[in-house]
């Protein structure tokens, strides 16, 4: 359920309304019936919140694994340790469902990261997190977005420590990764891009030395291994021919500069997807909107979008 003091359980009961949603998947919620049932009735929706039952018939309601674990009352849009250990906990329910063959994938509501701090949890965001409850040690952000996949070298950091991280032998365990992981869950071989660093790919030296020092080393030793890889090519540009299908997926060298791209062109259908993890694990493209949590304005297409794509992935997995 996310963070309950932001827009997640909005989003969460406006996307099981959908009909054909509900034909293709079993949505179960985890988190706090009473959230859910407050969220029901500040919509106006025509369900009721259902406590977890293997025999619950969806017509009933949403089915929810309730853990019950919130203050009768707090205020919405604000950072608390108590909604953030709630959402932590959640999450690892979630997880030990999944260890227990009770799910099949998990599609994780947004969180606040200030919060999930305060309320315990030492995790810059869902990815890190998912990751150390299924001892997962290699792993990277990405999202799907229609044709557009793009892989992040690195996730939540400042702008100076990502420029950093940009080295030869971490990015060609990156593409290698993305490589192998990507190739299984779309069940075929893959063409990968790299994104340039600064503006241009540096435009042959003129405006940075890490595309030559650092970037076109990685990519010319993983193409030389088979890996279907080019680049480095102009950030500006090598974004919106991967959205065209000219690339299966390309490799972002830092967080914004893949986020932006992704969220300009597919804003509300984007999806956040963990590769790397033993489960499938989809989640929305935005955060906890706290300006706008209870008012009834949250758009769920992101939410849609990242349900679906989690049942899709388990069909192709399977």
């Amino acid at each position: 359920m996310g963070d309950a003091a932001g827009i997640g359980p909005e989003i969460i009961v406006k996307s099981l309304q959908d009909g054909a949603l509900l034909k293709q998947i079993r949505p179960v919620v985890i988190g706090d019936a009473t959230v859910i049932r407050r969220t029901i009735a500040m919509l106006g929706e025509n369900t009721e919140a259902v406590n977890f039952d293997r025999n619950t018939e969806r017509e009933r309601g949403i089915e929810m694994v309730d853990l019950g674990n919130l203050p009768m009352a707090f205020a919405l849009g604000e950072v608390s340790p108590e909604i953030g250990k709630a959402a932590g906990e959640y999450i690892e329910k979630a997880v030990g469902l999944w260890k227990a063959k009770e799910i099949d994938a998990i599609c994780t509501a947004p969180i606040n990261k200030r919060s999930l701090g305060l309320g315990g949890y030492d995790f810059p965001g869902h990815t890190e997190f998912i990751a150390a409850l299924t001892d997962t040690n290699e792993f990277a952000m990405s999202f799907f977005a229609e044709k557009l996949r793009v892989v992040l070298i690195s996730t939540h950091l400042p702008l100076s420590e990502a420029i950093e991280r940009v080295k030869a032998e971490p990015l060609g365990k990156l593409i290698d990764f993305t490589d192998r992981s990507l190739s299984v869950l779309l069940k075929r071989k893959i063409k990968i891009a790299v994104a340039g660093l600064n503006p241009h790919a540096s435009e042959n030296g003129m405006f940075g030395s890490e595309e030559r020092d650092q970037i076109e080393p990685a990519i010319a030793k993983c193409a030389a291994a088979g890996i279907d890889v080019s680049g480095p090519y102009s950030p500006d540009t090598i974004f919106l021919r991967g959205y065209k299908g000219e690339f299966d997926a390309i490799v972002a060298c830092y967080h914004d500069q893949a986020t932006i791209a992704v969220k300009s062109l597919s804003f509300g259908s984007a999806v956040n997807v963990t590769l790397g993890l033993p489960l499938i694990r989809t989640s929305v493209d935005h955060g906890t909107a706290y300006d706008i949590a209870g008012k009834g304005m949250a758009d769920e297409s992101s939410m849609k979008a990242a349900i679906r794509l989690a049942g899709d992935l388990v069909m192709v997995t399977e």
